[in-house]
């Protein structure tokens, strides 16, 4: 495996962006909580979180074209739809979309996965990250 395949594939850096988007993207004023789109589209009864589960599905996708394996998958759509489950109970729902962010558990899910197969890769891309910072210092 060569250095280069440490690299985060695209399809996980999709991931990644989408999640931040719907669970972290923006920063309430005055509290030290972000919050993203899931938790602001969510407030529309019905709509905005079938809406949120779709987008939910997106990352589950993208998920399953890096290859892994049907039980992370499935752990990913479980997540996805207790999100879009809660979202259905009023006031509740609307209130645990602040704090249950399936969409940045199911990333954490890809990533692990993906550094797990990968890791002599990123190890040895490390450590020639450190070597040439090192360097740099020295000089």
């Amino acid at each position: 495996m060569t250095t280069q395949s440490a690299k985060a594939p695209i399809a996980l850096r999709k991931a990644q962006k989408w999640a931040h988007l719907l669970d972290t993207a923006v920063k309430l004023p005055f509290i030290p909580f972000r919050i993203g789109l899931d938790a602001i589209v969510g407030l529309l009864p019905g709509a905005g979180d079938a809406l949120m589960l779709v987008a939910g599905f997106r990352i589950i996708m993208l998920g399953k074209s890096l290859g892994m394996p049907k039980a992370l998958l499935w752990a990913m759509v479980r997540n996805t739809v207790l999100d879009f489950a809660i979202g259905f109970i009023p006031l509740i729902g609307d209130i645990a979309d602040f704090f249950y962010k399936s969409n940045q558990k199911n990333v954490r899910i890809m990533e692990r996965w993906w550094i797990s197969n990968n890791k002599a890769a990123v190890d040895k891309r490390t450590a020639e990250k450190l070597k040439q910072w090192g360097d740099q210092l020295s000089d």
